[in-house]
């Protein structure tokens, strides 16, 4: 799980270039500060991301039940079911695409939370036991058909590459020209017992990870340990990016993260861990004014730094691998500066910052 390692690496940098210092003459430092825009953030959320995940088992079910029906001969299905399989597979896709920006959106809270975090390891960040055998996601997804997949890596990265043919192990083997665009990229029948096991089991997760919302109340330290996690985790996205189909192209090896740039999803991260600032800021205001605005500036400078990235990709610039390095040690170096300035703070309030 390269998130969690990188993260506890950054943290431990963090703390320990950040001596408490004493906060200013004329101003105190607060306590008990009013968390619950955290919370209500989180709880709305979460709620549209439940209901996209409904869609998006609904959908698979449609495919699923049209692949049966074929008796699972998948040039069969698409000989006499083509206009169906393809109406289910691209209404699984948009699902898709709802619930995974949907996700990114309350990330910066969930993985930078200890008491949510393995939500983040199971929904999107964690690996399959072949890549990290000691860190692989825990779970296994159990197939309609009694096959199982043995801690296959996270569930959005499992239906991306199963919905969008990357990994030929989750399709049928049968090319299908879906979208109807000519373009061969993705277009390979999903294995319909893939798409519904990991679509269940994320819908599942989902409502978990609701649940834990309802029963969760944030802490000061919940609050400052997600900015100080999360916010210094640019070089991660950067170089997910970079070897991506958005940089790498057809010389891409990654399975998943084809469809959404990364580019776009750092910039949905940094929005949840913005509503977190917000909600600390009157105690940050109250030990040092000056810092409170530098923070949430530099926040809103690195959002405004990864989306004007993001813009001229948007627009067809292609960036090279070389410039993609570059623009990471910049986003990395902004990132790093905002969250050693939150572990000061938290230092000098002695807020606990959560390993």
């Amino acid at each position: 799980m390269k998130r969690v390692v990188f993260v506890l690496a950054a943290l431990a940098v963090l703390l320990a270039a950040c001596q408490p210092a004493a906060a200013p003459a004329t101003t105190a430092a607060t306590s008990g500060s009013d968390l619950s825009g955290i919370k209500d953030y989180l709880t709305a959320k979460v709620a549209e991301l439940e209901g996209a995940s409904q869609d998006l088992v609904a959908a698979s079910d449609e495919y699923y039940a049209l692949a049966e029906a074929a008796g699972f001969d998948y040039e069969a299905l698409w000989a006499d079911h083509s206009a169906e399989a393809s109406q289910a597979i691209q209404d699984a896709r948009a699902a898709w695409l709802e619930v995974s920006p949907l996700y990114e959106q309350t990330e910066g809270i969930v993985a930078g939370v200890p008491t949510l975090a393995d939500y983040d390891v199971i929904l999107d960040a964690g690996a399959s036991a072949e890549e990290d055998p000691e860190g692989a996601v825990p779970f296994d997804i159990e197939l309609p058909d009694g096959r199982v997949l043995p801690q296959p890596g996270n569930l959005f990265g499992v239906l991306e590459s199963t919905l969008w043919g990357t990994y030929p192990e989750y399709s049928s083997g049968v090319a299908a020209d879906v979208d109807g665009n000519g373009d061969s990229f993705s277009d390979l029948l999903p294995d319909a017992n893939v798409l519904k096991g990991a679509a269940d089991l994320t819908h599942s997760y989902i409502v978990e990870l609701k649940d834990a919302t309802a029963a969760w109340s944030p802490t000061e330290s919940d609050a400052y340990t997600a900015l100080v996690v999360m916010v210094p985790t640019m070089s991660e996205y950067f170089e997910s990016w970079k070897n991506s189909r958005f940089v790498a192209g057809d010389a891409s090896t990654q399975r998943d993260f084809v469809v959404i740039s990364r580019l776009a999803d750092i910039q949905d991260i940094l929005t949840s861990l913005q509503v977190v600032y917000t909600e600390i800021k009157p105690q940050v205001t109250a030990y040092d004014a000056a810092q409170a605005e530098q923070i949430e500036q530099g926040l809103a400078d690195l959002k405004a730094f990864v989306a004007g990235v993001y813009a001229d990709e948007q627009a067809g610039k292609v960036f090279t691998a070389e410039e993609a390095d570059v623009l990471g040690q910049e986003a990395q170096d902004r990132a790093t500066a905002v969250a050693g300035q939150v572990a000061q703070v938290a230092a000098a309030l002695n807020v606990e910052i959560a390993e």
